[in-house]
């Protein structure tokens, strides 16, 4: 076992203590495919690598892991539950629901609020997940249909039922996480957050602040771009996500590199990998942040858990602050289902 620290989500009777790193496993079943002599994704051989990287993670002192209902769509939460069966002691586990996919079409999607699917969802992620409770339940994309009262306070009422332990919320806005906040405690807010993706440091994460809720970045490697390793989409999966998302195309890729450029700069001097120092970089923006870079592969699980040793001064904070660009494009394609 390392000895990676542990970091605290929320405050008083929604606090929960938390590796200072976790494991993003939604890359595991799909979205983000790289071409290599592995073939097919979800083949026998990329599940057991994936399995044996959970695992791993679990030796690592990493054990907080994070997957969803809709990632596969419905498979994630399946291998999470076959990885720790033997070992959930040693898990925080969290899901997510309300991001809704047809399991006959799931390109088609939608989000669901709603009090009745909040408990049905509920259900299903435990009979998938193989567990009698989740540690931390996320509602994925906020419903604009549906007041954020009226979800939160079923999820509430999983709470009380013992099937969930804490809440939390992703991509929600101010108002949201406020309203949310006054209906039940909320222990974490999950949203996109990196050197190349920054604007909840204007409104959110102040809020969250006040009101005692720790911030959960997903994609603090900038979806693998801060790693260096993208320079193209050649070398991604027809399916690949980021096939289609507007930071990775054109000209906009192009003038994004700077970004990298600039990260490797001070990795190199750090003695880190630009992986290392964007992750450092996320983990020295306070102890209320607890990023969870997603990986699949063993090795770069074990790169990750280093970021965990670098340390970063107020002059390299500094020095990356100047000459770190704002990313060129939009997060996503469609950028309708973030809260505002």
């Amino acid at each position: 076992m390392t000895d990676l620290p542990t970091r605290t989500l929320g405050t008083g009777d929604a606090a929960l203590a938390v590796s200072a790193l976790g494991l993003g496993c939604m890359g595991m079943s799909e979205f983000y495919l790289d071409v290599g002599p592995r073939g097919a994704r979800n083949s026998t051989a990329d599940a057991s690598e994936a399995v044996a990287t959970i695992h791993r993670a679990l030796d690592l002192g990493v054990s907080f892991l994070d997957t969803a209902d809709m990632y596969g769509p419905f498979t994630n939460e399946q291998l999470v539950g076959r990885a720790i069966a033997e070992r959930r002691d040693e898990v925080v586990l969290a899901t997510k629901f309300g991001n809704v996919r047809d399991a006959d079409d799931p390109s088609r999607r939608w989000v669901d609020g709603s009090p009745a699917y909040v408990r049905s969802a509920c259900d299903a992620s435990l009979q998938r997940l193989g567990v009698d409770h989740i540690d931390l339940y996320y509602q994925h994309r906020v419903d604009k249909t549906v007041p954020i009262e009226e979800t939160v306070g079923a999820m509430a009422e999983l709470v009380t039922a013992g099937k969930v332990r804490h809440l939390g919320l992703s991509e929600a806005g101010v108002d949201t996480i406020r309203r949310a906040h006054a209906v039940h405690p909320i222990t974490a807010l999950q949203t996109e957050y990196s050197l190349w993706t920054r604007h909840v440091e204007d409104a959110i994460l102040p809020a969250l602040r006040e009101l005692g809720i720790g911030l959960v970045p997903y994609s603090p490697l900038g979806r693998g771009f801060l790693t260096g390793t993208i320079t193209s989409t050649d070398s991604l999966d027809p399916s690949d996500f980021r096939r289609h998302n507007p930071r990775f195309q054109g000209e906009a890729l192009d003038a994004n590199l700077a970004i990298v450029e600039a990260v490797r700069a001070v990795a190199q001097r750090k003695g880190a990998t630009p992986g290392q120092l964007a992750l450092a970089w996320v983990l020295a923006q306070g102890d209320d942040v607890v990023p969870i870079p997603g990986t699949k592969r063993v090795r770069y699980l074990e790169e990750n858990v280093g970021a965990a040793t670098v340390e970063l001064t107020a002059d390299d904070l500094a020095e990356l602050d100047r000459a770190v660009p704002a990313a060129v494009g939009e997060r996503y394609p469609d950028m309708s289902t973030i809260d505002a």
